[in-house]
């Protein structure tokens, strides 16, 4: 997910170009005063990651000629550090053990430093952003704002009457969309973009996050091969998008399985019989159509864009976020 092949070689250069320097540049931000600091707000960063918002600020920064390396990068940092600061936040709330393939912040150093360097790499995702101008300290604070929001709403649960599934989506768009919208927007304003190409880039970064959240639902269900455990969310009983929808139209033959997502799972021979019966299940097309619906969605909103390498790659991602869970 971090890099795009494209039939422009001359652009496909310059994108991994770009990604190489912020992947250097994300490193030397999150160097502290000390070396233990150092090291603990430097580990999911040296643990890798997609690197997907860095990547969309890069794309969308190439709309318009004449973009600043420098603000490009520094913009990419500032998504990506805040995106960081808030796995380590997560992984307390969620008592998580891994992150990334290896130990967690919290089970390594303690829930107390994992929060202080979350709050201390969201300080240096301030102190960068700074440098970069008024407009966009404010869409960085409106969009810490919706992360916290979703965190808390998640965290809170339904509330009575309360749509399940929207509840759901209003909790990912908030946690995951909202990030990756204001990724597409830092592009743009910093190669100077109009305020319609703003909105539409606000639109499509919205859209497309939540099809890369809903598409990481359907690989924890359908993928053996995808790098991550299936399972998980079973695991910790969380009800994602394949289980709402079965929640929603369900039958008496399905009571087995609505038994087995009714709560975490916790021996493998139930996550294992869950996973078979999910991945036999209608509910499984039916999700995977919402996720196609919602890139094409993604897609139609850059109809506005210019059209050129840029927005082409743009396009591209609405395909490889959906598919990568068929």
């Amino acid at each position: 997910m971090t890099s795009v092949t494209h039939a422009d070689a001359d652009f496909e250069a310059f994108v991994r170009r770009r990604i190489d320097a912020i992947e250097g540049r994300l490193t030397q931000t999150a160097a502290a005063q000390t070396a233990f600091t150092s090291d603990a707000a430097q580990h999911l960063l040296a643990a890798g990651g997609k690197r997907f918002r860095p990547l969309l600020v890069v794309l969308a920064s190439q709309l318009y000629p004449g973009a600043d390396e420098s603000a490009i990068d520094r913009a990419a940092i500032v998504m990506e550090l805040t995106h960081v600061a808030s796995l380590y936040h997560d992984d307390v709330m969620d008592e998580a053990d891994v992150r990334r393939g290896v130990p967690s912040a919290n089970s390594r150093w303690g829930n107390t430093v994992a929060i202080m360097v979350g709050d201390f790499l969201f300080a240096r995702a301030s102190s960068t952003v700074a440098t970069l101008g008024t407009e966009y300290v404010m869409l960085q604070a409106e969009t810490f704002a919706r992360l916290v929001q979703g965190q808390i709403a998640e965290t809170r649960g339904l509330t009575e009457g309360e749509d399940p599934l929207r509840h759901y989506l209003d909790v990912i768009a908030d946690k995951t969309g909202s990030l990756i919208a204001a990724s597409t927007v830092f592009g743009g304003m910093v190669c100077g973009a109009p305020q319609d190409v703003l909105a539409a880039l606000a639109a499509y970064g919205e859209e497309i996050g939540l099809v890369f959240q809903l598409s990481d639902d359907l690989l924890d269900i359908a993928s053996d091969d995808s790098g991550k455990t299936p399972g998980t969310d079973l695991r910790e009983g969380v009800p994602t998008l394949p289980v709402l929808l079965l929640r929603a139209s369900a039958t008496a033959e399905d009571a087995r399985l609505l038994e087995l997502t009714s709560r975490p799972l916790h021996e493998e021979a139930e996550v294992a019989e869950a996973l078979t019966l999910l991945r036999a299940h209608p509910v499984m097309d039916e999700a995977r159509a919402e996720v196609a619906r919602r890139a094409e969605l993604a897609r139609g909103y850059l109809s506005v864009l210019p059209a050129g390498s840029a927005r082409d790659a743009l396009s591209a991602l609405c395909d490889q976020v959906a598919f990568r869970s068929a």
